[in-house]
């Protein structure tokens, strides 16, 4: 199945909360979770009146939930779980740890986009250094250490000045340094889950795959 190209919005109605996939709108009253706090379609306020959901029900909505955060496909989803049931510590941790290591994600976290979906966009069109060398994958894994910068060439864009400009969207991660005049920003030290500032039960995803 290929990527979802439909509404982002939908995505977050269908989950229930907000999943912070179109930008700065998330936080204001356009925001359609906050107009519309049922699920899209016909029957989207029938569904919120059914019986209490299964424990599978559960654990496959949080995939769900996690995977569309990310805007990543099953197929990567998976294999991510794959590679980190082979690391020592708390498999879901591992899993959170490595998706916030994705390059696509970091460009998002050092407030280079607006969204993941913006930032795999700027990265695909070959705006983002790793070491002084593009790349242009946004699924690469990021380990401490590692400089990003976005392209001088690149740092005129609209799109890049306009996330720059963002007055904020949270609190700074303890895990990344960011020097806003240089568009540049390393990872420190790989996230710990307590520094990962996504509502997630990751603990369902683990309980889902190894059934």
């Amino acid at each position: 199945m290929g990527r979802y190209t439909g509404a982002s919005c939908k995505q977050c109605r269908r989950e229930g909360t907000k999943l912070f996939l179109k930008g700065q709108k998330c936080f204001t009253e356009k925001c359609p979770v906050e107009r519309r706090p049922y699920a899209p379609g016909q029957h989207g306020q029938a569904t919120a009146r059914r019986r209490k959901a299964s424990e599978y029900s559960k654990q496959l909505r949080e995939k769900q939930k996690i995977k569309r955060i990310y805007g990543i496909s099953e197929g990567q989803f998976r294999n991510t779980f794959e590679k980190v049931t082979t690391l020592p510590g708390i498999t879901g941790h591992n899993l959170l740890a490595a998706l916030e290591s994705r390059l696509d994600n970091i460009v998002y976290r050092m407030g280079f986009a607006a969204s993941r979906k913006a930032a795999r966009q700027l990265i695909r069109h070959r705006h983002v250094e790793i070491g002084g060398k593009t790349v242009d994958i946004p699924s690469y894994l990021v380990g401490p250490g590692e400089e990003v910068r976005v392209r001088m060439k690149s740092r005129e864009q609209a799109s890049v000045q306009a996330a720059m400009d963002q007055a904020s969207r949270g609190a700074p991660l303890s895990w990344i340094a960011v020097d806003k005049t240089t568009f540049s920003g390393r990872m420190l030290e790989r996230p710990t889950r307590p520094n990962i500032p996504i509502a997630a039960q990751e603990q369902l995803v683990v309980e889902l795959y190894s059934k």
